[in-house]
């Protein structure tokens, strides 16, 4: 995704209010979909939503850095929340996190374990296996797991 593009969209939403979580740029055929996926304290409701998806269409408008048509959607992390940097790591210490690694560790791509450490160049799991660290340049991609 263009830094451009990427550093204003996180700007436009912590104008709002909010902390920019994680965004997508995705393109199926010819339809292109922004996702961007928000949060603050105490959660984000419908109108955060509404608030920053309206902020954002005229930041987009203005600044024009997408190309052709696309859909904007807006909306909270949700329970299985991404964790894209180490802040999310560290404040989410003691829950349970998927993660999915670029290669193969030990003969595996994904681990499931509960979130012990995190610094700011690594993330430690406690896993069925006992503990495990992670690079976060090793790391594809992350999650919270829900729970039920």
């Amino acid at each position: 995704m263009d830094n451009r593009l990427a550093e204003g969209i996180g700007i436009q939403v912590t104008a709002m209010g909010c902390e920019l979580v994680d965004m997508r740029l995705l393109r199926s055929g010819r339809q292109i979909t922004l996702q961007i996926f928000i949060d603050k304290d105490g959660g984000v409701d419908i109108d955060d939503c509404a608030a920053v998806s309206r902020q954002l269409s005229v930041w987009l408008d203005v600044e024009n850095p997408i190309h052709g048509a696309y859909r904007l959607e807006v909306s909270s992390p949700g329970l299985d929340r991404p964790l894209t940097k180490a802040a999310d790591y560290q404040r989410f210490l003691g829950d349970e996190a998927e993660i999915e690694l670029h290669a193969l560790l030990d003969g595996r791509r994904r681990w499931r374990g509960t979130l012990l450490a995190a610094d700011e160049s690594s993330v430690r799991l406690a896993t069925e296996t006992g503990e495990q660290s992670f690079l976060y340049s090793a790391i594809h991609r992350a999650k919270l797991v829900p729970k039920w």
